[in-house]
Formats: structure tokens, sequence, C-alpha cells
């Protein structure tokens, strides 16, 4: 039996929807235990793709159960637009649970993100304009609505009177917005509540008997450890808490509950959105990893900024979130290059750093220092084993797994779940109990991940 989390090691965006789908399948329980439908996961199963953005991606396994957890936000309308196309694709939904304590986004929230944005001109964070934001500053300022508000007919009418009253005076007097009518606020969310009503549970309960029952618990993250709002690169975050310990505060569970932590990393780097990125690329290379990875949003279509690997962010990510291991996604869509750049340092002000720097002026100051390894200038995704990989592409993430110091368990080379190298079972192979026990790569010398792509873990 194990409890895995899994994040993104980056700023999202990193194939996490593929890897979780991957993990799923010896899941039990999936549960989303942060963000809303600012977040997207794109799986791909034979011919039909499935773009996520609320519904765990463990839902296309029908004996997995599903959880979305206290600690994401739900805009009812986008869930039961989900749960619609899922069915007319013959996906079974009934495995699904919501928590009741999950926070609900209402149409002020999505108006004021909007106009909030557009006011801040040049100060811009970037958002999805989907609400996601001014709802988790409800829930921080206790003028939240939940999903059990909602279920209560009475108790969201005198609730929600007040409340759309109240954020009518904002949309009104600060952004010259028309007002929402409460009536109908009321009406609309009255209906999403009738749909929804049969999902509704306690998720930590429900959580902890699965868990008393030995079963297999995968904790699916959205975003990235760098839009983490306490250890992201603030203020250009997300308003919530990505991180590895973000799990156990947004579904309900201890942290002695969980047994495994799995990053997911491209083999190059993208950011949506502002904020500092030392690594972009604002050449034709970055406009061909562009094209290549197909990188726009999958909740807003939005084009990505691309870049090369950041070793920097990858030791980050590994520190802030205690990983076990990682898996390396689009390995492919570096096939075709002569020379590939990794960033194992910065410098900052004439000052060599091998760490990241919490300090936000610092950040934009940061040049990368790069090494450049040779590329492999051929296909790899037909490759099913780490044989089957040209040696320059295994050099490649060997050199990965050391500058981030952490083995590599599963890469990706294709959006399809068959187009995937498991280097080593990543829920029950090693621990991290030998971190320095080799002094070439952190493994012992006998370990599996010593001899394929293992580093500083044992």
């Amino acid at each position: 039996m194990a409890n895995v989390i899994v994040i993104g090691a980056q700023w999202g965006d990193e194939g996490k929807g593929k890897i979780t789908d991957l993990l799923s399948r010896s899941a039990d329980v999936v549960v989303r235990y942060q963000g809303g439908v600012n977040a997207g996961h794109t799986v791909v199963v034979a011919d039909q793709t499935f773009k996520l953005h609320l519904i765990p991606s463990g839902i296309l396994y029908p004996n997995t159960h599903c959880m979305i957890g206290s600690g994401t936000v739900i805009d009812p309308k986008v869930l039961i637009e989900e749960l619609d196309t899922l069915q007319n694709l013959g996906v079974k939904t009934d495995n699904l649970f919501i928590s009741e304590a999950a926070h609900v986004t209402m149409p002020y929230h999505r108006l004021i993100d909007q106009a909030s944005e557009e006011r801040r001109g040049d100060h811009k964070i970037g958002t999805t304009g989907r609400g996601i934001g001014p709802t988790y500053a409800d829930k921080s300022e206790r003028t939240g609505i939940r999903m059990l508000d909602i279920l209560d007919p009475d108790g969201l009418q005198k609730q929600l009177r007040w409340t759309v009253n109240y954020k009518n005076d904002i949309l009104d007097k600060l952004y010259g917005l028309p007002s929402l009518d409460p009536d109908q606020v009321i009406q609309e969310y009255q209906g999403y509540a009738d749909r929804l009503r049969p999902y509704v549970v306690d998720c930590s309960l429900k959580l902890y008997a699965a868990y008393q029952e030995r079963r297999n618990i995968l904790f699916e993250g959205a975003q990235g450890t760098l839009l983490d709002l306490d250890h992201g690169t603030y203020p250009y975050v997300t308003s919530s808490n990505p991180v590895a310990g973000g799990a156990c505060v947004g579904t309900g569970v201890g942290p002695t509950m969980i047994d495994r932590v799995i990053g997911v990393a491209k083999a190059y780097t993208t950011r949506v959105g502002e904020g500092p990125f030392p690594t972009e690329l604002k050449d034709e290379m970055g406009a061909a990893l562009c094209e290549r990875g197909a990188e726009f949003g999958t909740t807003t279509g939005r084009r990505r900024r691309c870049g090369w690997f950041d070793a920097v962010i990858g030791r980050y990510a590994v520190r802030i979130n205690g990983l076990d291991c990682l898996a390396v996604t689009k390995l492919d869509i570096l096939d075709s290059l002569a020379e590939i750049k990794v960033c194992v340092a910065y410098d900052i002000d004439g000052q060599l750093s091998k760490d990241f720097p919490t300090n936000a002026r610092q950040f934009a100051r940061c040049t990368p220092v790069y090494e450049t390894l040779p590329g492999w200038q051929q296909s790899t995704i037909h490759c099913r084993t780490l044989e089957d990989l040209p040696s320059q592409a295994l050099s490649y993430l060997k050199f990965l797994a050391e500058a981030v110091e952490v083995p590599i368990a599963i890469i990706s080379l294709g959006a399809e779940r068959d187009q995937t190298i498991i280097v080593e079972d990543p829920i029950h192979g090693p621990k991290r109990a030998l971190l320095h026990a080799n002094a070439s790569n952190g493994c012992p010398p006998n370990s599996q991940m010593s001899k394929g792509l293992g580093s500083g873990d044992g």
C-alpha cells in the first residue's frame, strides 16, 4: 500500500495529467487538493482526448474513486459541463465525490478577477480571469460560499442576498460595472445544487476510511511548485498551495499518511502569464519549442513561454516538496536539436548561486549559467526502454537527475499512455533513505536506479 502525492516541479503545465493518469492504474482513490478551473489536465486515451479542469484524471478508470478536496474551489457550471462531457463520452462518473467544505466560485468572483487584472495595467499578474483569486480571498475573509451552503436552500438565500448586495457595491463603486441580481444568482446556484447534491460528501472522512482499509491513495496537485502562494515566484503565483504540503491541508489528512512524493518536470521549461523566467528563450528556438510542444494552455489557450531546463528551480522543488523521484515529460520535443542547454546556476549581480532566491527582486535579476550537452537528433517517440534511447538522450537524462539530485523514475515521450518508459516503480520503489550513499550519484551501487537514471536517492 502506498499513498502518493504528484506535484508539478516547475511553473505548472508539466504534463501531470498524463502522469496522474498513468499512476491511477494502481490507485484506489485519486483526490485533487487545490486550485480550481484555472488548471487543466489533458489526457489522451486511444483516439480520444480528455481535457479536465476539476475532475481528477483517475475518473477514466471505472473502479477508481475520485475526490475533489476541500482545498479546491469549484465553479459548479464548469464542473457540470465537465460531467456532461465525460458522460457523453461513455465515462462513468458515479465514482466522483466532492468535499462539502470546498468553496464555490460565484459570478461576482469572475467579474472582480477580470476587472482587477485589467486595472493593474503594466502590473498585471496574468490570471486566467476565472475568479479563483477572489474565491480564495473570500475564503480567507470568511465570507465564502461552500458546497454545503448551496445545498441548503433557505440558508443560501439569506447568505447570498447579503453577499451579492455587498459585492454589487464593489462592482459599482470600484469598477463601474453593472450590479448582479441576487434572485437570479440564487436561482442559478440552487439549480447547480440539485445536480451536484448526490456527489457531495465529507471527503476527509471518506479518505480516512480508505486509509484504514489500506487503499492506495493518489493526491493530485494542480499548477506547479513555482506558482505556490507561499513558496513560488510571488506575486506571480496562484492563490493556493500546489506544493506537497498542500495535499494534507487541502484534503484533511495527516502528513504521516503520505508515503511518497513524485515531481513532474518537462525536459525543458515553460511558463504561462507574467513574472521572471531566467531561461526563457525569446528567439526562434523558443518559438520552435512552443510549436513542437504544442505549448498552449489547456484552460485558456494562452501561448506558453518556453526555455531551457532550469536545474536551480528543480533542486528547489526537490527541497520544498521532499521529492523522492521525478517524472520527465516531453523528452521527444528535443529530438531534433543539435545541442541542448541546462541552467545549473544563476549569476546574481556578479555572484554565482546554485540556490533559488526567494527574494523576487533578486530572482528578476538572475542570469542563467548554462552547461551545453549534445543532442541526439533522432526520434524517441517509439522508445519503450532505456536501452531504446539514443545514448545522448540517456546522457541528458542522467545529467538532469544528477543536477536536481533525485532519480528519474518515468520518462514520457508523447501524449499517448503507452509512450512512456518506466525506469522504476515510482510508487513502490526504494525511498530516499540513503541520499548520499554513493559519491558518484547518491545511490547504492546495486540499486536499479544507480544503473539507470539514479541520482541522490537510495
